[in-house]
């Protein structure tokens, strides 16, 4: 009785001794990216256009990282945390983590990027497995935090890979990548609208280039799906489309990027 618990007692020892290994990890810096005011304050401006976003004009969760995928900051649009999917927190926080993931300092892909590539037989097929969400991080509590300055998620880096609209990266004026965020909430196609507009509103749109052939949207959703006769999945033009959604509002309609 008295090993198991000096084994117990050491196990609590070293898990709180990575703890605060981790909490320390000078990798977790948010310097040079919104706090939770910030992103909580431009994301409850720009969501609720329905006329602009398309989508159904629901609440909505966001998440941002850093360049390191350590979660900066979680935020809600709703009146508290039941007033929006809670399945989207975590959904957010793939999203983020995505583009941050697959964006480099000259070359941005935004999560609508990569759903034709992962597709069966596309040049991608399995990245959403790639990275599995860390479901501690994802789950510790106190729910009563989520979307708080004090989202559990903060500090952590939660991981995940998501493969349709809604997450974007996010580059200063001087073009340094400083990490991404994510938006969900409703359909994929306004995740994204919103996403951008909440970065353009954060300052953090200077995209250096992407695979859209918009030159003044480089990281922009790209819809050139079409159908085929007995093909189940359609076939993108280009090879970085994403499908319609409900409510669809044309790409082109969002300011460029600068």
């Amino acid at each position: 009785m008295k090993k198991k618990f000096v084994k117990l007692a050491l196990l609590s020892s070293l898990a709180c001794t990575s703890h605060n290994v981790f909490a320390a990890d000078p990798a977790a810096d948010c310097s040079n990216l919104p706090n939770w005011n910030t992103l909580q304050s431009h994301l409850a401006t720009v969501a609720p256009n329905k006329s602009l976003n398309g989508g159904f004009g629901l609440n909505m969760w966001a998440t941002v990282v850093n360049r390191d995928g350590y979660v900066c900051a979680v935020a809600y649009t709703g009146a508290d945390r039941n007033a929006q999917w809670p399945g989207s927190r975590i959904i957010s926080a793939q999203k983020a983590n995505t583009a941050n993931a697959f964006s480099l300092p000259n070359l941005a892909l935004s999560t609508a990027n990569l759903y034709t590539a992962v597709q069966p037989g596309g040049s991608l097929y399995g990245l959403q497995f790639s990275n599995p969400v860390d479901t501690n991080a994802a789950y510790a509590g106190p729910a009563g935090n989520y979307g708080q300055a004090n989202d559990p998620l903060v500090g952590t880096r939660v991981g995940g890979v998501n493969v349709f609209g809604g997450g974007l990266a996010l580059y200063k004026a001087d073009g340094t990548l400083v990490g991404a965020i994510g938006v969900s909430g409703d359909t994929s196609c306004a995740d994204h609208n919103i996403a951008w507009r909440t970065r353009l509103a954060l300052g953090l749109d200077h995209v250096p280039g992407g695979v859209s052939h918009d030159s003044a949207r480089p990281d922009n959703i790209v819809f050139d799906i079409h159908t085929v006769p007995g093909l189940q999945t359609g076939v993108s033009a280009s090879g970085w489309g994403h499908p319609t959604c409900v409510n669809t509002v044309t790409a082109g309609s969002l300011p460029g990027t600068h």
